[in-house]
């Protein structure tokens, strides 16, 4: 639906950081992670595709975790749908820090992202996303 449409336009939106301060003055994070708590699963992919553009940059990385986003993008990893899964993995790698990690780090998430890391058979973006994941937050 319409909704659909707009929030995969913001989250296209979310990858050029001309439009990171627009994006932060306009509330559109927190319409990202309103998204992932939708049924809608098209909605849900969107909305932690648009975390993921954006969380490479650091002020909206801060904003994403002030507003409860690192739960909301762990629960996109087991979602059935894979590009969402792709997004949660890309985001929680940039999301991951010093001030975040134990959040993140939780011991069932860290077997889901060795999981993925381990599945390069059947998904090798889940396995490099999840090993580039592992490389920099676990294993350094």
């Amino acid at each position: 639906g319409y909704k659909e449409r707009i929030v995969a336009n913001l989250s296209n939106f979310a990858y050029d950081p001309y439009n990171y301060a627009f994006m932060r003055q306009l509330n559109i994070l927190e319409l990202f992670l309103d998204c992932i708590t939708e049924p809608n699963e098209r909605l849900v992919e969107f909305g932690v595709g648009g975390i993921c553009n954006s969380c490479v940059d650091p002020a909206n990385a801060s904003v994403i975790t002030q507003c409860g986003g690192i739960p909301l993008v762990v629960q996109c990893l087991s979602s059935p749908v894979k590009n969402t899964v792709n997004y949660a993995l890309g985001a929680l790698y940039y999301l991951c820090n010093p001030s975040t990690k134990n959040e993140i780090l939780k011991p069932d998430v860290h077997r889901i992202i060795r999981d993925y890391s381990a599945a390069g058979a059947v998904n090798s973006s889940f396995s490099n996303l999840a090993n580039a994941f592992l490389d920099k937050h676990v294993n350094s």
